[in-house]
């Protein structure tokens, strides 16, 4: 057993998540990477299961020293099904149900098995979006009884998502039976949870239990001596999108239409703007639209940076854009919270009823635009960068950002788990 892990903290909990460092390109990442770094100030020590660094598509090590020294990791055998099992780029869909992780499951029962013997857990807390992590903890629960925390996140499954409808059909399934089984259910936005309790009216209200993303302090702080500088003064106004662009979910293509209108009318042109695409992953989708729509001038698709880098890019733009289509209104992305820290005008192109816009208007933001309107696209766009020029846009105060931060939600997690274990029925 690792040193220190019986001095201090008595209570653990077996944290299984796909979404762990060195993986790299998510920013799902940093939900479980800062719970296991600041449970442990709340009398949990935690312990993580997850996967093997080749069931990743892209990896780096500019996290892993944020993975504190006290908790241990476990990486279980796993493949990608579309990389490790395929054919000539075909593979079986039985290989991929109910995501193309699956075989993530056969390492990663008995390796949970040898940590339940090892570490005795208290409390399983399992986290989408990987359907498999839920499948993990629902087989390790029927197992040995150990309570279980559900981080379903956002929902598993909506009306025509995901779109295949095998994929659809095994989702389903693992969201009834987690629901069902599971002690609480942990999700981001109110929206998913009202959702839920629709959805199952058989399920305890009491059950669910709102936790949001967030950003993280210590990493700002960091990425303050990171290499990104500020435009000067004749430069292009910078703006940035920070992370994936899925083609469904975050559709970019009215905007790229209404930029290349601008641009036609002579409205704008890359002396004005500069906008980013940083780390897309679909960077030849977009590249093709972008040349269809001929804006390769003023949109550039760019790579992966480290984390600090990428947070230091935010704190150095001029404006932070994000991308959340009405299919994902009771969503929030994780971005935005690093976006309300990063203290920057930001554009959001979303659904003005979904939870993205209320969270951004809780923090007096209101540049806020369709993302399936180009015509609105154009008006908004054009708004926005005469008030970010001008200083027309409200930034949030310190004091509302502070309550998105991961350190207080930790604090709020780690009261979720106090009420499912308290400290005096402890195992040890």
């Amino acid at each position: 057993m690792d040193e220190g892990m019986d001095r201090i903290v008595v209570r653990r909990v077996l944290m299984i998540a796909f979404h762990y460092p060195p993986l790299r390109g998510s920013s799902g990442i940093q939900r479980t990477l800062k719970f296991s770094r600041y449970l442990t100030e709340h009398d949990w020590a935690p312990i993580v299961l997850s996967a093997h660094p080749r069931a990743y598509a892209s990896t780096g090590n500019d996290q892993m020293t944020e993975i504190p020294g006290s908790v241990p990791v476990r990486r279980a055998f796993a493949l990608d099904t579309a990389r490790h099992l395929s054919v000539k780029g075909r593979y079986l869909g039985s290989l991929a149900l109910p995501d193309r992780w699956v075989s993530w499951w056969f390492g990663a029962v008995p390796t949970a098995l040898a940590m339940v013997r090892a570490y005795r857990p208290a409390i399983i807390w399992s986290t989408y979006p990987i359907a498999t992590a839920h499948l993990i903890a629902l087989t390790l629960h029927k197992l040995t009884g150990i309570p279980w925390v559900a981080d379903m996140r956002d929902p598993m499954t909506d009306e025509g998502y995901p779109s295949n409808p095998m994929i659809r059909k095994a989702y389903q399934w693992i969201e009834k039976k987690t629901l069902a089984h599971c002690t609480k259910v942990v999700c981001t936005t109110p929206g998913t949870i009202a959702l839920y309790k629709q959805r199952f009216p058989e399920i305890p209200a009491s059950r669910f239990t709102l936790i949001e993303n967030g950003y993280d302090e210590e990493n700002f702080r960091n990425a303050l001596a990171a290499t990104f500088t500020a435009p000067t003064g004749d430069a292009p106004f910078l703006l940035i999108h920070s992370g994936v662009i899925y083609p469904s979910e975050r559709d970019p293509t009215q905007l790229f239409q209404g930029i290349g209108e601008l641009r036609r009318q002579g409205r704008l042109s890359s002396r004005e703007l500069r906008l980013v695409l940083r780390a897309t992953g679909h960077d030849g989708y977009l590249r093709q639209m972008i040349d269809q729509y001929e804006i390769g001038d003023i949109v550039f698709v760019e790579p992966p940076v480290p984390y600090q880098q990428a947070l230091s890019e935010m704190l150095a733009a001029d404006g932070l854009l994000i991308l959340q289509a009405a299919n994902c209104n009771h969503q929030i992305p994780a971005k935005l919270y690093e976006y309300l820290r990063a203290r920057r005008p930001i554009l959001a192109l979303t659904d003005p009823e979904s939870d993205t816009a209320q969270t951004l208007r809780h923090a007096g933001m209101e540049c806020i635009v369709r993302l399936d309107s180009k015509n609105e696209i154009m008006a908004g766009l054009m708004d926005f960068l005469d008030a970010a020029k001008n200083g027309r846009i409200q930034i949030p105060s310190m004091e509302t950002v502070t309550a998105h931060s991961r350190a207080a939600r930790s604090r709020q997690l780690a009261a979720l788990l106090d009420s499912v274990v308290p400290a005096a029925s402890s195992p040890d």
